[in-house]
């Protein structure tokens, strides 16, 4: 049977195993946290992001996970700068015109900040004449840094940026940097 690891990626770490970068640079990579063989990570998650990264042993379930044409939603916590307001929130709705064409419709709502949340390191830098606001957002393709780009685009650069969901599988209290087996058949139920 397949194997699926859910992994609360930190930030700062990249989504791969091994780190083919810059000579002499130590970087965080999966290998710091999941210390299972033959895994590998099914879709992205930049280092500047944080949660939910899937993991399997799978190449079916991999490609149906990533793969943009099966659009398996991504649900996203994200702090912006400024004071979300109820245009920007429609504009995401409908889907934005991007430098590569017009995004899907998502479903976008502000949220309080969370209190479940954990400490990031380092911190977001903090303003006291700019306010923060919460979007929860949920994706159904998945772009190269789409999340960023799209509350840039409304006007509400992300400061912070936490996938909670893929499909069927979400964090659900995982913390930080720890992970957890789950059910590889989720996603075809």
């Amino acid at each position: 049977m397949a194997r699926l690891i859910c992994l609360n990626k930190p930030f700062d770490v990249l989504s791969q195993f091994t780190d083919k970068g810059t000579e002499g640079t130590t970087r965080r990579t999966l290998s710091d946290f999941v210390p299972v063989p033959k895994v590998y990570p099914a879709g992205r998650l930049d280092r500047d992001s944080e949660g939910l990264l899937l993991l399997t042993d799978d190449g079916a379930l991999q490609a149906r996970i990533s793969n943009p044409r099966h659009k398996m939603e991504k649900t996203y916590l994200a702090q912006v700068e400024g004071n979300l307001d109820e245009a920007a929130l429609k504009e995401l709705r409908q889907g934005v015109m991007l430098k590569d064409g017009m995004t899907r419709p998502a479903r976008a709502r502000r949220v309080d900040a969370p209190d479940w949340l954990w400490l990031r390191t380092p911190p977001v830098r903090y303003r006291k004449s700019v306010p923060d606001s919460w979007l929860e957002l949920t994706i159904s393709e998945g772009r190269n840094r789409q999340v960023r780009r799209m509350t840039a685009h409304v006007g509400f650069p992300t400061l912070r940026l936490i996938r909670l969901s893929i499909g069927p599988w979400a964090l659900d209290g995982l913390e930080s940097g720890a992970w957890r087996d789950d059910d590889p058949l989720k996603g075809s139920k």
